[in-house]
């Protein structure tokens, strides 16, 4: 049982889910039980059962998740240290594998383990006081939650070295231009709210296309262009067994809005 059951709080909006890591006043540095209480929810069916989206933010205006929590990591001896990455690695992949888009509404500080958790998540809004980073050299030690991994394959080999090499921070308006986040969402709009709507808008598309849209894309990053090519197609293929492709192309056709039903 988790030390902090409400170190992670989780909540549905309709058909989407919303997930806060909960712990402001450490800025919502990751610990065993936030760890634990992510776990939990991704294993929750009842909760995500019919979600369209799932959206990840941090509460508090000052951090989306600051890093992992230094006074916790400082104690590790190896083997400490080896559970801790691959439990967080577990997680990640967890949430990272989840067949609904997951988007993280980042405001303030997305730092070491905070920037992997964006990276596990499919879709980046950022907030204007938003900062990104990889900054785990400054401590003597590397990212261990699948930063070295997932940034590469986001922003590009040597783009991904010179921040973890450096470990310097990214602002908003840079971590745009480097593909870490899709957008900046204007000041006067709190960006959970942007995320909302975001989620909302891919909702309203037809549910099936939807998570067969995320199986290719994701495989894009691990397949080579021939097997990612193959996967496509016989993805595109399956749509044409389902209700959503009827609905959709009948509506189109006949001038009017569709109505999915997710089958």
């Amino acid at each position: 049982m988790s030390a902090d059951p409400n170190a992670v709080l989780a909540e549905r909006r309709g058909a989407v889910v919303v997930v806060t890591i909960n712990r402001p006043a450490a800025l919502n540095a990751l610990n065993a039980d936030v760890l634990e209480g992510l776990e939990a929810i991704l294993a929750d069916t009842a909760l995500l059962e019919g979600a369209l989206a799932l959206i990840v933010t941090g509460a508090g205006p000052k951090a989306f998740v600051a890093g992992a929590d230094i006074a916790a990591m400082s104690t590790l001896d190896v083997d400490g240290a080896r559970t801790f990455a691959e439990r967080g690695q577990r997680v990640f992949d967890r949430l990272s594998a989840l067949p609904m888009p997951v988007i993280a509404a980042v405001n303030g500080f997305a730092l070491g383990g905070g920037c992997e958790l964006t990276l596990a998540c499919d879709l980046v809004l950022a907030a204007p006081n938003a900062v990104f980073g990889q900054p785990e050299v400054k401590l003597g030690v590397i990212p261990g939650f699948g930063g070295t991994q997932r940034l590469v394959r986001r922003i590009g080999a040597m783009k991904a070295a010179e921040l973890c090499f450096t470990g310097r921070n990214v602002k908003a308006e840079e971590a745009v231009t480097l593909g870490l986040a899709l957008r900046i969402v204007p000041a006067d709009q709190p960006v959970l709210d942007a995320a909302i709507a975001l989620a909302e808008q891919i909702g309203a598309m037809g549910p099936v296309a939807v998570r067969l849209c995320k199986q290719a894309v994701n495989a894009a990053t691990d397949a080579d262009l021939r097997a990612g090519l193959l996967l496509e197609r016989d993805l595109f293929s399956l749509c044409f067994s389902t209700a959503d492709q009827k609905e959709g192309m009948s509506a189109f056709l006949q001038k009017r809005s569709a109505v999915f039903r997710g089958a």
